[in-house]
């Protein structure tokens, strides 16, 4: 592509892709996600585990498994030569599977958590924003104090004072 033609560059186009700010946003929630697995891989291995460890017994859950057929060692004659290899155990590992589960929920109900918070705390947000605008509004539109009367309007009710009084005394 050619700048003449009024194409962008592929060099162009790339920083501007890298440089937005849904790119830099995603890059940090993957670094941050990446540590978030560090927290509750910890969280799991650490301190859940050994207390379902506890509780099932020895090996804990990643352990678990059902042997389809077992190892087999390598049978060797007098002499050293091989007569038959050796075989793997042959087994599904129903604890890794258990444990990625477990693991997966852990994660899932934190997020939760978070995601619930920060939810209730912009709903909160949110609801106070529309109050203080409600009451800015309120005071906009409240009416303006009257204003105070001039010297020719207290001098005109002066004036109906005194006539008041004067026709009093006058009836008298």
């Amino acid at each position: 592509m050619s700048k003449k033609n009024g194409k962008k560059g592929f060099i162009t186009e790339f920083k501007e892709f890298i440089t937005k700010g849904n790119i830099l946003d995603m890059a940090v929630g993957v670094i941050i996600g990446n540590s978030f697995k560090a927290i509750v891989t910890a969280l799991t291995d650490k301190v859940i585990m050994p207390l379902v460890t506890a509780v099932i017994g020895d090996g804990g859950v990643s352990d678990i498994k059902t042997v389809l057929s077992p190892a087999k060692d390598a049978v060797v004659d007098a002499e050293g030569n091989v007569i038959t290899e050796a075989v793997a155990e042959n087994a599904i590992e129903w604890g890794l599977f258990i444990q990625s589960i477990i693991d997966f929920l852990l994660v899932a109900i934190v997020l939760f958590v978070i995601i619930k918070s920060a939810m209730t705390f912009q709903k909160k947000r949110e609801e106070l924003m529309k109050k203080l605008r409600k009451e800015e509004e309120a005071v906009e539109e409240a009416p303006a104090a009257p204003a105070e009367p001039t010297i020719e309007e207290k001098n005109a009710e002066v004036l109906k004072e005194i006539r008041d009084l004067l026709a009093q005394n006058i009836k008298k």
